[in-house]
């Protein structure tokens, strides 16, 4: 039952492959580090590659046919690609999909104040986090401010070399006894998670300088008052670069490998569909998975479910019972990242059904918590089909499950999907630091996993 090393089975055209791959990934992660960026970048790649926004389509009265291809773009945060099949809808869909939210902090609508003579933004962490791993790093500003007339102004600081950077200072060593003393939990505690963004005070302001002086930057350079936080999604993550990792450059380091290696391989997969598949095959990204996949652009809303409706209906006969079929016929690998195994904390894992990081694209039957709680556990006839696409494209995969029964668990969205009759099953890539600012994975993982999720689309 021991699983391949990937490494040892490529050539030197894959191996090249593989380069190109993660370098194009490099560049994706590095520009998508919102789930707002990495919808406009999907988006872009999509139309390069053929890709026809669903509203042009249907303003046209278009009818739906095989080799079409379409997006779907819902509030800007979450995207869904169409490759139409020879196959009707009803027969059901292969479906890739990943989220493409990751953890982080969130600016509080009301977050600028000054204390000490220093400016700072108050933050909500969103998504699981070790919150001492937040404080003294460089972080960045990204996200969309909205103003009262409509009119929308990008923001993203700390990202450019000549840009500043912003970040959470600490307790100095030297007078830690107490805080060393607390549960690693509580050493930072959630509202102390404060962003120092500024020093220097306005000489003309005499009350609350600094903050004076921070608001008259922005005012300058984004043409924003601070009432205007009220109406803005501001996002604080790690700043810099995606960097190779290791002195063999077999891994990739960077903020938010959760999910978005799994979200590219998936966009990776679709696009490198080179003839009208014969069932309709999806690469669908999602928002607000770290969360609990709530609000109108995570799973659990209906726009996946409305923009199957409008494709039957652009089919040209639509009924609801079509819809239904369409999605209950469907088949689905629900890609999300596993804990890769590190023998540094090896007690908290089990090794016979834990994913390794240069071992293949990794399949869980069933996530949820402890005794299975929340999970979706695929069908075993299901992961015979898949065991047999996966061998058939000789392509390395593993199966895992997240760690020990009893330390904790997580969730992805396949129970979401599972609940309209398709079968579903997780997949995804290792990954050591999870939920961590800067994570890691291995270069032959995501290589492979590209691979599994274009084999999927061709043959389940």
């Amino acid at each position: 039952m021991e699983r391949r090393i990937a490494w040892n089975t490529y050539n030197d055209e894959q191996q090249k492959a593989l380069e190109l791959l993660c370098e194009n990934y490099r560049r994706y992660l590095d520009k998508g580090k919102t789930e707002r960026e990495c919808t406009d970048n999907t988006i872009i790649i999509a139309r390069e590659n053929g890709y026809v926004d669903f509203t042009d389509f249907s303003a046209e009265n278009r009818r739906l046919q095989a080799g079409d291809k379409v997006y779907f773009n819902c509030m800007g945060k979450a995207v869904m690609l169409f490759h139409i099949g020879n196959k009707p809808l009803s027969s059901g869909m292969n479906i890739v999909g990943a989220h493409i939210d990751s953890p982080r902090m969130d600016l509080k609508q009301n977050p600028l104040y000054e204390d000490g003579g220093f400016a700072y933004l108050d933050t909500h962490y969103y998504g699981g986090i070790k919150k001492y791993q937040w404080v003294t790093i460089p972080l960045s500003l990204h996200g969309v401010v909205v103003k009262k007339d409509g009119s929308a102004v990008n923001i993203v600081i700390g990202e450019d070399m000549s840009d500043p950077v912003v970040g959470i200072s600490d307790l100095l060593i030297h007078l830690s006894a107490d805080q060393m003393g607390k549960k690693a939990s509580v050493v930072i505690e959630g509202e102390d998670l404060n962003l120092l963004v500024g020093s220097k005070p306005l000489s003309s302001e005499e009350k609350e300088p600094v903050k004076a002086a921070i608001m008259g930057i922005l005012a300058e350079k984004y043409g924003i008052e601070e009432e205007d936080f009220l109406s803005a999604e501001i996002e604080v993550v790690p700043a810099g670069n995606t960097r190779e990792f290791g002195l063999d450059r077999s891994m990739i380091l960077g903020y938010g490998h959760d999910d978005r290696v799994c979200a590219f391989a998936a966009l990776d997969a679709i696009l490198k569909l080179d003839k009208t598949p014969e069932y309709t095959c999806c690469c669908m990204l999602v928002d607000k998975e770290e969360i609990g996949s709530a609000g109108a652009t995570g799973m659990k809303s209906r726009f996946f479910e409305n923009a199957v409706a409008e494709l039957v209906n652009a089919a040209g006969d639509y009924s609801d019972l079509l819809v239904r079929r369409s999605l209950a016929n469907s088949r689905m690998l629900s890609c999300d990242v596993s804990a890769g195994f590190d023998p540094i904390y090896a007690g908290a894992f089990e090794r016979k059904n834990t994913a390794f990081l240069g071992k293949g694209v990794c399949f869980n039957k069933y996530t949820g918590s402890r005794g299975k709680g929340g999970s979706n556990d695929a069908n075993a006839e299901f992961i015979g089909k898949i065991r047999k696409i996966m061998d058939d494209a000789d392509i390395s995969f593993q199966t895992a499950e997240l760690g020990k029964v009893d330390q904790g668990g997580g969730g992805t969205i396949a129970y979401i999907c599972a609940e309209y009759g398709m079968e579903v099953i997780d997949s995804g890539v290792a990954v050591l630091s999870m939920h961590a600012p800067w994570e890691i994975i291995s270069k032959a993982d995501l290589f492979e996993a590209a691979r599994a999720y274009h084999a999927f689309m061709i043959n389940a």
